[in-house]
């Protein structure tokens, strides 16, 4: 049984959470309570909401994302950098499916072909990883390149 003191708090609680006192009693880990658009309520922090079990009561232990209640741990999703914008070596920004040029003799490596000076590239396709641009060239296949070796064409 709750003490006197112990049940205002209850009320002041559910007040808080738009729940009545007979939807409260007997769900100690009911369902998650929900504002009046709908949305789940959220603590204080902007951590998101586990994707396992769906709580909003995750916190955060270094890299790592934790579910305290269903034990779910994933990483933190680093925010994409959205402004970031690859430029071949004149400055002029590329997209998806420019056509470039080759500025200087490229050696291919683990072969003895030689991507010519001047040679055109069409239909690149740009990445983030090592290189910035994935392509196939005439004559020699697919292979990455570094826009610094390249000119918009």
């Amino acid at each position: 049984r709750l003490r006197r003191r112990d049940a205002g708090a209850y009320r002041q609680l559910d007040a808080g959470l738009g729940l009545r006192s007979d939807e409260r009693q007997g769900q100690a880990h009911g369902p998650v309570p929900l504002l009046a658009d709908g949305a789940k309520t959220q603590d204080m922090s902007d951590q998101p909401a586990c994707p396992e079990c769906e709580s909003y009561l995750t916190y955060e232990d270094g890299p790592l994302l934790i579910c305290p209640e269903c034990g779910h741990e994933w990483a933190a999703a680093a925010p994409k950098a959205e402004g970031k914008v690859i430029r071949d070596s004149v400055g002029n920004p590329l997209a998806d499916g420019d056509t470039v040029t080759v500025i200087k003799d490229l050696k291919v490596k683990g072969s003895s072909l030689v991507v010519k000076r001047g040679t055109k590239v069409k239909n690149i396709r740009l990445v983030d990883v090592d290189h910035d641009i994935d392509c196939k060239i005439d004559g020699i296949g697919a292979m990455g390149l570094k826009s610094e070796f390249v000119k918009k064409a």
